[in-house]
């Protein structure tokens, strides 16, 4: 019989009730999941167990770890490879032909343990992922610990993952039947983007997501240039388009949208769509500014990623909570626009329900997944402390983790990793950073 894990915290900021900080509250962990939170006084009352792990994080803000609704984690190893430049350059001139040469198992398991590790470092527990070889990806999280939803890719040009669209099908489908039963994975099919598949795909993906029980996650409207390539190709708009084929439903997540108008953004809201809003990414590559005031506002779930950390350049959330949140305000012209406890619900819970995982993990409530994160927020440079969630929002940053438990399994203690050693991860970093270099000289010769 496992130990109850005891956390003593200065607050507890559940985000399911919103807005809502617990302090000087104790939080149970019991058999993997939340057993408890309630006052620290009440607890030292209780007649205790002798198999308890009491850690005091008194000092500290407990959270819900923070869930990651868009990633493309290998590309890790493709960090600050090709800078400056616009969406279409970027992809089709630089980031596929590296990919084309050089990706394989390794590229993707030394990738993925490289964003485990960051990601973990910084407070997020459960990312969602588009990239090939994602049995891979599923390995590697399961061996340190961390949850991840994993795409079954469909792109209509071969990789070394596939080379038909028959054979991404396949392979898709059998890491879902590998790993549908583990308690840390789960899948979902991640068509690329619109102009990357075709209607065939599209309708096969609506039918076989519904059969699946899966989610469907894609990129969706993240340029103009992408829009009117629709228009001039099919007559109507890449969520047309979407509509036409029936994937328009809460099982869609699209990532990005920046580019819509009022008409398209209501028809996404009454078929329940959940977005994913990448706000550094989608600056840096030039792309535009999604309307999240007016996509909350419409009612749709909006959830937070980062995208890759090719195009970002980290895989910092709180970055992310951070830049949504002031650039929403500045957009609009307006201080209350998506306020501090909004945004760290996009970060968390928002991010659970795009993932079909809401009942499970994205708020600290009792019978969900222990997967928290300790943050030592009243210190130099932050304090003091008079509004947890703002200070957490608007001052967070990965140096005040102190702690990570994925299904109550510690996973950062003190502030260091438990399941990935960070120095021979660093020499696999390092040995693809020389044959990354080696071949952008190559095709540059």
């Amino acid at each position: 019989m496992s130990k109850q894990k005891v956390l003593h915290a200065g607050w507890v900021i559940p985000v399911n009730p919103t807005e809502v900080v617990y302090k000087d509250h104790t939080l149970i962990i019991d058999d993997q999941k939340i057993a408890a939170i309630l006052p620290t006084e009440k607890w030292y009352k209780r007649s205790a167990s002798k198999k308890i792990e009491e850690i005091d994080c008194r000092s500290m803000v407990l959270i819900p770890g923070f869930v990651n609704a868009h990633s493309h984690s290998p590309m890790s190893l493709l960090r600050g490879y090709a800078e400056n430049l616009p969406l279409k350059k970027w992809l089709e001139e630089h980031i596929w032909p590296i990919e084309a040469a050089l990706v394989d198992k390794d590229f993707v398991r030394d990738g993925t343990k490289l964003a485990v590790a960051e990601m973990l470092s910084s407070g997020t527990t459960c990312f969602n992922d588009m990239y090939f070889y994602g049995d891979e990806t599923a390995r590697v999280c399961i061996d340190t610990g961390i949850r991840a939803s994993i795409g079954m890719i469909v792109i209509l040009f071969p990789s070394s993952w596939a080379t038909s669209v028959d054979e991404y099908f396949r392979k898709g489908q059998k890491i879902h039947d590998d790993f549908r039963s583990h308690p840390l994975i789960s899948c979902t099919f991640a068509p690329h983007a619109p102009y990357s598949v075709d209607d065939d795909c599209l309708s096969r993906i609506a039918t076989l997501s519904e059969e699946m029980d899966v989610q469907v996650h894609m990129h969706l409207h993240e340029t103009k240039a992408e829009i009117s390539e629709s228009i001039k190709n099919y007559g109507i708009s890449p969520i047309q388009r979407l509509a036409r084929h029936g994937l328009l439903s809460p099982r869609l997540t699209a990532v990005h949208v920046t580019s819509i108008g009022d008409e398209e953004l209501h028809l996404l809201a009454r078929s329940g769509v959940n977005i994913v809003h990448c706000p550094r990414s989608n600056l840096k590559l030039g792309s535009g500014v999604a309307p999240i005031l007016q996509m909350v506002e419409s009612g749709l779930n909006v959830a937070i990623g980062t995208d890759s950390a090719a195009s970002n350049n980290d895989l910092d959330m709180f970055g992310e909570m951070r830049t949504a949140s002031l650039l929403a305000k500045g957009v609009n012209e307006l201080p209350t626009a998506l306020p501090a406890s909004t945004s760290l619900k996009m970060a968390t819970y928002n991010g659970a329900k795009a993932m079909g995982l809401a009942d499970c993990i994205g708020s600290l409530e009792i019978g969900k997944f222990a997967d928290i994160v300790a943050l030592e927020i009243d210190q130099l440079g932050s304090a003091p402390t008079y509004d947890p969630i703002a200070q957490i929002v608007y001052n967070g940053h990965r140096d005040q983790i102190r702690g990570v438990w994925v299904a109550g399994r510690q996973l950062v203690k003190d502030g260091k990793l438990t399941t990935l050693e960070e120095e021979k991860l660093l020499e696999r970093v390092r040995y693809w950073r020389d044959k990354i270099v080696g071949f952008k000289k190559q095709i540059e010769n």
